[in-house]
């Protein structure tokens, strides 16, 4: 479930960045990056419980499946708090630099 959770992610944010691919004011380079690189690692985790577990991989309770679903969107989230956080930082709009000058005249 959190592999699923995370490639969802990384398609939903890959197709809105391509849709505004030649205006990359908002860094979404960046969240596709992270999802992406969470869904690989999910998917290296999904590889070698399947080899552990074998058959049982594709079986599991539902109270597993809730947590892994919790896990993958507590990724997600983890991931745009950072991206938000760094879009704050370079302020690509000027948003940010306009309210302080504005607030310290």
């Amino acid at each position: 479930m959190t592999l699923l959770t995370t490639v969802f992610a990384a398609v939903i944010c890959t197709a809105i960045w391509y849709k505004n691919a030649p205006d990359n004011k908002m860094n979404l380079g960046l969240l596709c990056w992270m999802f992406w690189g969470a869904s690989l690692m999910w998917l290296v985790d999904a590889i070698f419980e399947y080899a552990e577990l074998k058959a049982e991989y594709f079986t599991p309770a539902p109270a597993d499946m809730l947590n892994d679903l919790f896990l993958g969107l507590s990724v997600i989230a983890l991931a745009m708090v950072i991206w938000v956080v760094v879009l704050l930082i370079k302020d690509p709009k000027g948003i940010i630099k306009k309210a302080l000058t504005k607030k310290n005249n």
